[in-house]
């Protein structure tokens, strides 16, 4: 499955946007970036640089970029709003609601510093509502790469896609997981492991702790389905249906476990029945200014969490 065996490297996934929007503009004229003057942290400095004609800083103005960029979208142009997701979710939430969405204009809204990872930056930055937030909106499409290949193929899958799109990315560095050869589709969930004891279904930058979690369980005889469920918006129905036979499901997130991944599985799981669910995420709390990894374990985001999990649910 492109997993690799040693140790991997590591980078942040906002820096795969800044590497794929670049050899999008390449590619095609109408792909616009519509910054809010935080290109540098956002990783969009090379494509103002190389494109000036395709970029467009309208200062630190979020709902003025959303509708500019809405306003582009009528006119044939595929803008890319970069911001951090704090600010991409919840201070445009009315524009893009009304301007993006209702009208379904082809915007996408790239994010960095999504979840927990602003880490010192403390709780103001940290997004932990954010695709909760936007899967709500009608149209929307919520997607989070789970390293740097992934994050880069479906940030070039968002700019084929119609439609409205929220692509979320890390500040800080994680591993990758997959090669380069691995191929993604929006809305169709990767497979990991193939397992019938217990199914994992985790997103964006816990896949890694996940797949960690999974092998360490596998060692001790434990069968483990392992999903990366990359869309959350059009959740993959069809992946979580095939968990229920593992009867045991854990959710994995960088995300308030209230309306993000864990409760988009546990709505299909009530529908279809026959799992039970825990989820494992932001514990409906605020971050606060700390290392990344800190903030992880404060939330029990941790491969020694999802192992005792998955074995506490397993014995009872």
């Amino acid at each position: 499955m492109g997993a690799q065996e040693t140790a991997p490297k590591k980078i942040a996934t906002r820096d795969a946007f800044g590497h794929e929007i670049v050899e999008l503009g390449k590619k095609n004229k109408n792909i616009y970036v519509v910054d809010v003057d935080i290109g540098k942290s956002c990783k969009t400095t090379e494509f103002a640089k190389r494109f000036p004609d395709q970029h467009i800083n309208v200062g630190i103005a979020e709902q003025n970029a959303a509708g500019l960029s809405a306003g582009l979208a009528t006119t044939g142009k595929i803008p890319f709003i970069s911001t951090y997701a704090v600010f991409g979710s919840l201070r445009m939430a009315e524009q893009i609601r009304q301007e993006v969405c209702y009208p379904n204009l082809n915007v996408k809204i790239a994010c960095s510093h999504g979840g927990l990872t602003p880490a010192n930056d403390g709780g103001s930055h940290q997004a932990i509502e954010d695709m909760g937030v936007l899967r709500t909106i009608p149209n929307m499409t919520v997607i989070m790469g789970a390293d740097y290949y992934s994050t880069r193929k479906l940030v070039a899958q968002a700019a084929e896609h119609y439609g409205p799109v929220y692509l979320r990315f890390t500040r800080d560095t994680i591993p990758v997981i997959y090669d380069e050869s691995e191929e993604f589709t929006i809305g169709k969930a990767k497979k990991l492991k193939e397992g019938k004891d217990i199914s994992i279904i985790a997103n964006g930058d816990t896949v890694h702790l996940a797949l960690e979690a999974a092998n360490e369980l596998e060692r001790g005889g434990i069968s483990v389905k392992l999903v990366d469920m990359h869309t959350l918006k059009p959740l993959d129905r069809e992946s979580v249906v095939d968990c229920l036979a593992t009867g045991h499901i854990i959710t994995v997130e960088d995300h308030n476990i209230l309306n993000g991944l864990g409760s988009a599985v546990s709505e299909v799981v009530a529908e279809e029945g026959g799992a039970i669910v825990r989820r494992i995420g932001v514990q409906d709390r605020f971050g606060e200014s700390a290392p990344y990894e800190k903030l992880l374990e404060l939330n029990g985001i941790t491969i020694e969490n999802i192992v005792s999990t998955a074995r506490s649910m397993l014995k009872s």
